[in-house]
């Protein structure tokens, strides 16, 4: 747990409150009054990690698509409750309707993705916040750590700020897409808006969303079918709503970009030359090169919607 004296330089809470938040924990059994909201399917693989690391929380909702793979068994093993979500192709997507439909035992709620892994420390930090109702903040982003090919890519894609901390009545993730994209179920790039002020979190949680190059390439052909959506639907890519300056940079560099001939290469050289992905040697050129294809593919789709609509429209 962080001590005084870094709390206060953070902003933290009064002594009073750290003092009561640390106490809290030194009961048996204490657990964090924040509820957590997991969307799955067939994460068998990842939920033991994942869960573990949130034993601490009072509340865990799973909110599943009908996974095959025994997810839901894992999730109530872990004390997690299973929540079965039925898409109907356009909206709402999983987390969003979670957010308007679930009971939430808590006023506060943290978004963490299967792939995901919190840190030891968060326990103690959601609970001083939440124990000072956020110090006068509604929400706050976590920093991410990307995990590919068995390390930790310490410049490409880092740092990559995520809004996941919020008061539930307050947030919702924005809406940059009309009509089906064959995305998927759950929200692809959007970020949560939140009424009021946010802050940032000084815990720090790992992403193992790319086990392999073959699920990589799998998730971005899903991606790439909204993002050619989003290129397609021009003037969907509102920046101004977006609450952390580096979010807005680069929602703003990316609407630049998709003006610019040679994106794959663009993409490729933003993320192994701009944030130093060459200082992560081979993983971090494979993460550069397969980021270039995505956005290649990306392209690619957007050209055919486009020949598409001029084809209806005939």
């Amino acid at each position: 747990m962080p001590s005084r004296s870094e709390l206060r330089l953070l902003g933290g809470p009064s002594d009073s409150v750290f003092a009561s938040a640390k106490k809290s924990f030194r009961l048996v059994n204490a657990k964090v009054p924040v509820s957590i909201l997991i969307p799955i399917k067939n994460e068998a693989g990842n939920l033991p990690r994942c869960l573990a690391a949130i034993a601490w929380a009072d509340e865990i909702f799973a909110v599943d698509s009908h996974s095959v793979d025994g997810s839901q068994a894992i999730c109530e093993k872990a004390g997690a409750k299973v929540v079965q979500f039925d898409f109907n192709g356009i909206w709402p997507k999983k987390k969003n309707w979670a957010l308007e439909n679930l009971p939430f035992k808590h006023a506060w709620v943290f978004i963490l993705d299967a792939d995901e892994v919190l840190p030891p420390e968060t326990a103690a930090e959601f609970a001083t916040l939440i124990a000072a109702d956020g110090h006068g903040k509604n929400g706050y982003w976590i920093n991410r750590r990307f995990m590919f090919m068995g390390q930790w890519l310490k410049h490409a894609y880092y740092p990559n700020w995520n809004l996941r901390l919020f008061k539930h009545k307050l947030g919702r993730y924005e809406r940059l897409v009309t009509g089906p994209t064959g995305s998927g179920d759950n929200e692809v790039h959007e970020h949560i808006v939140v009424q009021g002020e946010t802050g940032r979190l000084t815990s720090e949680m790992d992403h193992y969303a790319f086990p392999s190059v073959d699920i990589f390439v799998e998730k971005h052909n899903r991606y790439s079918n909204w993002e050619a959506a989003l290129d397609v639907q021009e003037g969907a890519h509102a920046a101004q709503h977006l609450q952390m300056g580096g979010t807005k940079f680069k929602r703003k560099l990316k609407q630049l970009v998709r003006r610019l001939p040679f994106r794959p290469t663009l993409r490729f050289a933003y993320v192994y030359f701009f944030q130093l992905g060459l200082l992560d040697g081979r993983a971090g050129y494979y993460f550069a090169k397969l980021h270039g294809f995505y956005e290649f593919l990306s392209v690619a789709k957007a050209h055919e919607l486009r020949r598409k609509k001029s084809s209806s429209a005939l």
